[in-house]
């Protein structure tokens, strides 16, 4: 599913170089569920973004189910991106003038999904997530953990073969975070790829393969018992 080459990511001040990430080599097959660590500064979220065509590294080479995503231009990596990766953030990034429902249908607009097609996909996701009481409120009247849920539901509805989740129990509670994770057990068990960034070992543990990174390198590429 994903294989990439020697990828690095710098920033460039005058002759300075500051790196990343740096000639990074990981091959992850589809239907992994992958936990990415290390501490503060590692690369983790950078890694991500790039992963997920938020970001563009600054050299090497990154195939996605065989597409040279190196090679494309920004309008077909927005559509790689649009039609196969699903995007869970820390901090939700919902829509505040938007109801529950509402934000659900955004990304299913981007996709010209059509009206019919767009209610009945909303409605499975408010009843997968047990949230059809909520579909008429805004994203300031619910709980973090409900946020959450939304903002994976919002992941979701656009049937991704990917799922990228940035620090996803990061603002949580434990009981909320353990849900939000149970969540992902559940989705991956179902054949859906996710890879996530955490810094919490019990979090990562939920996955079958952790990375470790430091200073942009790959220290650690072991599988988990679970």
């Amino acid at each position: 599913m994903i294989q990439l080459n020697n990828i690095e990511k710098y920033y460039e001040n005058g002759a300075i170089k500051t790196f990343v990430l740096r000639q990074l080599n990981l091959e992850i097959q589809e239907g992994e569920f992958v936990s990415i660590m290390g501490p503060s500064g590692a690369g983790k979220s950078t890694l991500l973004h790039i992963l997920g065509m938020l970001d563009t590294p600054s050299g090497g080479e990154y195939h996605f189910y065989d597409q040279p995503v190196h090679q494309l231009n920004e309008r077909q990596t927005t559509e790689l991106h649009r039609d196969h990766i699903g995007f869970v953030f820390q901090s939700y990034h919902l829509i505040d003038e938007l109801t529950v429902a509402e934000n659900l249908e955004t990304p299913l607009l981007y996709q010209k999904v059509k009206s019919n097609e767009r209610k009945g996909r909303i409605a499975e996701m408010l009843d997968r997530f047990n949230i059809v009481a909520k579909k008429g409120l805004f994203p300031n009247q619910l709980s973090g953990g409900q946020q959450q849920l939304i903002g994976i539901a919002r992941a979701l509805i656009t049937n991704p073969k990917l799922i990228l989740a940035d620090e996803p129990t990061g603002n949580l509670n434990s009981a909320e975070g353990e849900r939000i994770m149970t969540h992902f057990k559940h989705l991956n068990a179902e054949g859906v790829s996710i890879i996530q960034c955490t810094h919490s070992e019990k979090n990562a543990a939920y996955g079958s393969r952790i990375i470790n990174l430091v200073d942009g390198w790959v220290d650690a590429d072991e599988r988990t018992s679970s």
